[in-house]
């Protein structure tokens, strides 16, 4: 049975909701899940905004075949060409023998990448600027390379002013009826979801998300139609001013992450230590995070978040721990900059991984690691502990500027 949603006088989500997936894209633990949006418009010519994943084909097809309710297929616009959007390319032809597929010209290499059907007789070739009319409508395209893949682009209606956005304002997390932003208390229940998608999967290309903004801020956007999660309708400066920060690598809170990487868990009582000593110093807001339980992506949305952060690890097999391991490489991977760094190290015989923390992180731009390390041996002692103390001392100065 068919599962639609009608966001304007002609245009009509035809998405699917996946609640069976736990690791979006293998990799990423999604608990609630996640939307796989399609968009299709009604005009003199019928339009879709893109597929959906193959394990949501049974629903996505008697959607559409709803909608059209016997009409054809005229075009298919292929925004970006991931799996979790691309895989009913094939069944579409197959569906719709007619159908016109539209993309840039890396679209059509990656599609006789992935299928084998004829696209040859099928595709309309677009660049930036090009503009398709379906008789109401004219749609005109953008490109936006690397966000995230190097084909992605956006398609705006230049009539009802909706940006069909691909990866871009996108949110890990299904819908529950309310498709809209503005039916669902966003600012609590989505932006950590929403931070930890653009993060870990656009975060690294803030200066092309840069470019993509400058593109859309010359638009008159009253819809933003992303490929996962909800649709802004209303109060769209919220999120696209995030994406301004995030993509700049610009802090949110003005705080304190400490992220440690404990084995029997004497540096997890000195993370303690310090945040109860920052914390007595007027921080606010402080976070502390367990790296051998919080999954990688956590905490990198957190990283983004945070103007200060401190990594406390073990020394394991003279190197770093292995979970703080995963999240030094994670965070250089996704390009974080602006942030003011303090490490912590601790080792019964040789603690060895400030050199090595500090190697880890020698990729990333335009972050301060403080001069002030902490080293314990073992566990805390009077030593240890005045050290932590200049360290909280340091770091509160620091959050005052």
């Amino acid at each position: 049975m068919y599962s639609v949603k009608k966001i304007t006088q002609d245009m009509y989500w035809v998405g699917v909701n996946d609640r069976k997936i736990a690791l979006f894209e293998n990799v990423y633990p999604v608990k609630n899940g996640v939307s796989y949006n399609s968009y299709l418009v009604l005009d003199d010519k019928t339009i879709l905004m893109d597929t959906v994943d193959s394990v949501a084909s049974i629903q996505f097809f008697e959607n559409i075949e709803h909608v059209l309710a016997g009409r054809k297929l005229d075009y298919l616009v292929v925004n970006h060409m991931e799996p979790d959007h691309c895989a009913c390319i094939g069944e579409i032809v197959k569906r719709y023998p007619e159908v016109k597929i539209v993309g840039n010209f890396k679209t059509f290499v990656m599609i006789s990448q992935f299928f084998d059907f004829d696209i040859e007789s099928r595709k309309v070739v677009i660049k930036e600027g090009d503009t398709l009319n379906t008789g109401r409508h004219t749609f005109a395209f953008a490109m936006a390379p690397m966000v995230h893949w190097p084909e992605a682009m956006v398609t705006y209606d230049t009539v009802d002013k909706v940006l069909y956005s691909a990866d871009a304002f996108g949110t890990f997390g299904a819908l529950s009826g309310n498709i809209f932003a503005d039916e669902t208390e966003f600012e609590t229940r989505w932006a950590d979801e929403a931070r930890r998608y653009f993060t870990n999967i656009v975060g690294k290309y803030g200066v092309q998300v840069q470019a993509l903004l400058k593109k859309a801020s010359a638009l008159d956007i009253q819809y933003i139609c992303p490929l996962h999660g909800p649709v802004w309708r209303k109060n769209i400066d919220w999120i696209v001013n995030k994406y301004n920060l995030w993509s700049t690598y610009t802090p949110e809170e003005n705080s304190v992450l400490i992220v440690y990487g404990s084995v029997h868990g004497h540096t997890e009582n000195a993370a303690e230590i310090l945040s109860n000593l920052l914390a007595e110093r007027g921080v606010a807001n402080i976070m502390l995070v367990n790296a051998s339980t919080a999954h990688f992506s956590d905490v990198i949305a957190n990283a983004f978040k945070y103007s200060h952060i401190v990594f406390a690890s073990a020394t394991y097999n003279m190197s770093i721990f292995p979970p703080m391991q995963v999240v030094l490489h994670e965070i250089a991977e996704h390009n974080l900059q602006n942030r003011t760094i303090a490490l912590i190290e601790n080792g019964t015989w040789t603690p060895a991984t400030v050199n090595l923390m500090t190697e880890a992180l020698s990729k990333l731009k335009n972050n301060v690691i403080l001069d002030k390390k902490v080293t314990i041996k073992s566990a805390l002692n009077d030593k240890s502990y005045e050290d932590l103390t200049q360290l909280a001392d340091i770091i509160a100065q620091d959050l005052k500027k």
